[in-house]
């Protein structure tokens, strides 16, 4: 939830595991695998939260697309799981995959595992690749979960790669899923408030200096996340209108 304490840097990750990094295989058990976590995450959230979603409409049907979500907390890609009507290839941090058994579970269900803060070039090459196999791929632009509850600044990872591959861009934002206010109201049996919200895709202007493309397409992505959000979550980009245009 939103303070005002001051923010650390965005991660580094401090392990170097490139033979883990590669685009998901899309298995007859990964296949089967994700269709069973969409039900027993729909379970989840079924029992421990108040779930609003809308927007759904905007989803793709197909890709090759790029999804950006905020992130607050676990349970965002719960939801992503549960209710994203196409299976998406999302990012996840290489750190996980050593957690006892989580870290298997998201790999069974595939990810791209990626090196925070590292030039990981094996991450860009498989969502690439998974672009034009026509897949839809997710990344949170914030590069971490939010220190403050907040939208925080973006990184440049989701800008290069929409405007490498010029795909179109997919926000969606998130509300409700604090890790501390979620598993609280879990070990009570309560349900926590929780939305998510899908917005129109779009795509980032052609604009051929790499810099001067990263910088506008970072700024349009993270406005398109805070046009979605309540006033008091845009954070860093408070000074969105929700009426503002692209």
């Amino acid at each position: 939830m939103p303070t005002g304490l001051s923010i650390p840097p965005k991660p580094v990750s401090q392990t170097w595991r490139p033979e883990l990094t590669r685009l998901p295989s899309r298995s007859a058990f990964q296949r089967f695998f994700r269709w069973f976590m969409r039900g027993f995450c729909r379970l989840l959230l079924f029992l421990f939260t108040n779930l609003e979603i809308s927007g759904l409409e905007n989803y793709p049907e197909n890709g090759p697309a790029l999804v950006v979500i905020n992130h607050l907390g676990d349970a965002d890609g719960v939801l992503g799981v549960a209710y994203w009507p196409v299976f998406t290839d999302g990012f996840a941090k290489v750190e996980l995959y050593d957690l006892p058994v989580l870290g298997k579970i998201i790999d069974w269900i595939g990810v791209i595992w990626v090196h925070r803060g590292q030039p990981d070039r094996r991450a860009i090459t498989a969502a690439l690749e998974g672009f034009r196999q026509g897949r839809i791929i997710s990344i949170a632009p914030e590069g971490r979960e939010s220190l403050t509850g907040a939208l925080e600044g973006g990184t440049e990872g989701a800008a290069f790669l929409a405007w490498k591959a010029k795909v179109p861009i997919v926000p969606v934002a998130i509300t409700g899923t604090y890790n501390d206010r979620l598993y609280h109201n879990m070990k009570h049996l309560k349900r926590t408030d929780v939305t998510m919200t899908v917005g129109k895709p779009f795509l980032l202007p052609d604009i051929r200096d790499r810099k001067l493309a990263m910088e506008d397409g970072t700024r349009r992505i993270m406005e398109s996340l805070a046009r979605l959000l309540p006033e008091e979550l845009r954070g860093n980009y408070s000074y969105v209108n929700t009426v503002d245009e692209f």
